[in-house]
Formats: structure tokens, sequence, C-alpha cells
């Protein structure tokens, strides 16, 4: 079996990773299946339209040719506004949906009728996040140096160094979350010498992160007394939690500002689900920050976009095999053949078919924003 897969160049602001490497379009075009590549798609990335061409694509002008000829989509980030009427029945939309985080985009899914898959909702055997996971990485790593970097007094931070010097304390970082947002922060903030507190209502969780950093950073559970005691003395604080597929639940309200730092410096990675922070909105990477109450809000949905080759190259590692899988046995054959990636499925003929993106849509009915 051969499928006509689609690379588009994505259009959301400062967003300059493409769905796919050259070297994954290479394996999918020897495997017999067509590769359509929109003109300029990996540019932002480092990878010209030759390099796509050499790999066995097809290259064309416009997105609308591209959608038009593709069955399976191959993305990054979500469909927006102008993309929405391209798509059709026959599509399969495979890419970063959280829709929880841009509920908006649920009901246009819906009418479309296509099959909408979220990379942030398929499921290893071991229940982990495969196709998040590097994401997370990158976005950990790069809370604490953008942090540090609105810190600095110029920026409008506090004007202090993270991890201080000798006779100079370092500065207090607390990561709300555990996961692999979490951990990759804290490997970057230990490392840099900051004093870290890390979040996580899972004790096991808690005792693994006292392990593999030798008690180097300090753990605890996230309830209200502990949180509201830690930000009174923080510097940065890193949002990162994450409900697959669902909200993230509000940790730090706009009343807890007030008890914070002036000048410290919120980084909240868990913005595209909605954010753990109240007063956290969405930016962009041209326009990162605002600020509430003295307190500095950083809340950009697409941070791995700004090292785009990074990024592809690690989105390609993980996503490649689930497009090979669904391009040769179809999208049901490949359900079929793999549950996790069946979890990954939120959008499916008109129906929403995930149960945390569903519960988002019914709360919403229920307690109108």
């Amino acid at each position: 079996m051969s499928m006509n897969i689609g690379i588009l160049r994505e259009i959301k602001d400062q967003e300059y990773r493409v769905g796919m490497t050259p070297a994954g379009v290479k394996g999918l075009a020897l495997s017999g299946h067509n590769v359509f590549v929109q003109k300029g798609a990996g540019t932002g990335s480092g990878f010209s339209d030759r390099d796509y061409r050499e790999a066995g694509a097809v290259l064309l002008d416009d997105p609308g040719s591209v959608y038009e000829q593709a069955q399976l989509l191959v993305k990054v980030k979500e469909p927006l506004p102008v993309e929405y009427g391209y798509l059709r029945e026959e599509h399969i939309l495979f890419t970063y949906l959280h829709l929880a985080g841009v509920q908006e985009l649920i009901p246009v899914l819906q009418d479309k009728g296509l099959a909408a898959i979220g990379y942030e909702t398929v499921l290893a055997t071991d229940g982990s996040l495969p196709l998040l996971a590097p994401m997370s990485e990158i976005a950990g790593r790069m809370a604490v140096i953008i942090g540090t970097d609105y810190l600095l007094k110029y920026n409008g931070g506090k004007g202090v160094l993270l991890c201080g010097i000798p006779g100079v304390a370092p500065s207090r970082v607390v990561i709300l979350g555990g996961g692999i947002v979490g951990l990759n922060a804290a490997k970057v903030a230990v490392g840099l010498g900051a004093e870290v507190v890390v979040f996580d209502p899972s004790l096991p969780r808690l005792r693994y992160l006292d392990d593999i950093f030798h008690s180097r950073l300090i753990t605890l559970l996230p309830n209200s007394e502990n949180i509201k005691e830690q930000i009174k003395s923080t510097d940065l604080v890193i949002g990162a939690v994450l409900v697959p597929g669902g909200k993230a639940p509000l940790l730090i309200s706009k009343e807890d500002l007030k008890i914070m730092p002036s000048q410290s410096v919120i980084i909240d990675v868990s913005i595209d689900q909605g954010g753990c922070v109240e007063t956290v909105r969405p930016t962009t990477h041209a326009n990162p920050v605002y600020e509430i109450d003295g307190i500095i809000h950083y809340g950009v949905p697409n941070m791995p976009g700004a090292v785009p080759r990074t990024s592809t190259q690690a989105l390609t590692n993980v996503t490649l095999p689930y497009v090979h899988k669904i391009a040769s046995l179809g999208l049901e054959g490949a359900m079929e053949e793999d549950p996790g990636l069946r979890a990954g499925l939120n959008i499916y003929r008109g129906e929403i078919v995930h149960k945390e993106v569903a519960r988002c849509v019914q709360e919403k009915r229920e307690v109108p924003c």
C-alpha cells in the first residue's frame, strides 16, 4: 500500500520547524510513498528545496496544492484559521494539536469529518508520550535559559545571576511538575548552580528525582501552602504541568503574584495546554513577555520553534515510524496494530474520541469562560 503524504510550511508566528527532515522523506519515498513538500517548508530549519527534491519529494508551490494532493498531512503545529478551508474529509492530520488550549479548532475538525491525531497524546507501551518527549526535553532546557535572560536587569528582571558566585547566594528556581519538562529544566538549573525546588504529585517521581540529582534539589508535593511558601522567595518559576490531552490545573493564582518578589520571572511551558498560572496567556516569539503586578510572564506555546533544526531532527526521529505505519497500513490498520497510536486519535469522523479533550469541551459548556 502506498499513500500520498504532505509536508507543509508552518505559518504560526516565528515557527521555523518543519514536519519532516529530508532524510525522513527519503525513507518514505524509498518505501514507495509519494511525498509532496511545499516550497520553502524546510528553509527555517536549514533544509533547502533541493534537499527535499534529492530525497525524492515532489515540490509544490503553495499550501493548497499540498492539501489537494496529500491524504496524510504531517505538520508541527495545529492548523490556523487561514488553513481551515484546505481541510477535507479524507485527510489524516498528524501534528501537535493541544486542543485543550485551542478549543475553537475542535468544531472545525469535527465539521470537516477528518481524522486528527495529536502527537502529544500518542502513547508508548509503557504509558509514556514518545512524540511529546523530545519537544518537552527542549522546552524544559530552554525554559531555564530564557528565564535566566529575563532575570537580567536590561530585560526588566531583578538583575540577578542564576548561579550566584562565591559569597553571593544563587537564585532560586521553582519548577511546577517533575515530568520530562521539569526534569530537563532541573538538569539545566542544577547544572548552572541554582537552588532548585521541584513540585510533583507523585511521591515515586519525587524519590526518583531526588536519587538522580543526588539530593541536590528540594522535592515537594504541590499543595497550596507548599507552593505559596516557595514562591515567596523565588526568582524563576517554570510551569511544567501536563495532563495528556487535558487542560493544565491552575497552581498559581493572580492573588499569588502579590507575594512573589518584584521582577521575578514566570515561564509557563504548560501554556499550550491552557497554562498552570492564572495570569499567563499565549504570547509569541516576536513579543514573548508582558508584566502583571511586577512579575514578568512568558507564555510562548511553541518554544522549540526557536531552535528549529534541533527540534525538526528530534521530531522526525520519533514521528517517522508512525508515519511509515499509517502510510503502509492505512489509518485503521495502523491503529489496530498499535493501540498507542489509537490513543493519539483526538477527532474521528466528526466525533471527539479522546476522553480528556471531550472533558475539556464539556467543562467549558458547563462553566463558560
